[in-house]
């Protein structure tokens, strides 16, 4: 690993897209497991938003849009959702995110949160829409709340990741 001059890390493909794609996939299968507490299941934060939030903020890629597509196929056949489902979500998300990352460059935490928020609010209402298409029914409003809860509080690790790398390359600030 290498470090730029002011203490981010250099921008390998490896090691911004790479490593945060294994760490969004671990926890989504291990939430995934059919535990019940208290007759309640774990819940099942969309993590790879987080991915779909944070790598349009720190540059454009051409692989990311692909890996959003290639991890939203694996959500759709882990939690036995309509295939493409997830991938458009994430794709859409990551579209909103590169459009207004001149937007978002340089602001504070609250700022960026917020716009998180609004970005998962998209990624679940296309979920809402693909759903409604394909079964004619709406999911259940207080489980898509919850499961939009708990997603938007992984924001910090958005933050952690577009701080870590930010600034790696600056060709496209």
């Amino acid at each position: 690993m290498t470090f730029t001059p002011g203490g981010t890390q250099r921008l390998d493909p490896l090691i911004w897209l790479g490593l945060p794609l294994l760490a969004v996939i671990i926890p989504t299968v291990l939430l995934a497991a059919p535990i019940r507490i208290f007759g309640l299941g774990l819940p099942e934060p969309v993590f790879a938003l987080v991915l779909a939030f944070a790598w349009p903020a720190i540059r454009p890629s051409m692989f990311a849009p692909f890996l959003l597509v290639l991890l939203g196929l694996f959500l759709d056949l882990l939690w036995g959702g309509p295939l493409g489902l997830w991938p458009l979500a994430l794709v859409v998300v990551y579209g909103l995110v590169l459009a207004i990352r001149p937007t978002l460059t340089g602001r504070d935490g609250v700022f960026m949160w917020v716009w998180y928020a609004v970005a998962c609010l998209l990624a679940f209402g296309v979920g809402v829409v693909v759903t409604l298409v394909k079964d004619d029914h709406a999911p259940s409003l207080i489980s898509l709340f919850w499961q939009y809860s708990v997603t938007v509080l992984l924001y910090p690790f958005a933050d952690r990741l577009i701080e870590r790398f930010e600034d790696a390359d600056v060709r496209f600030r």
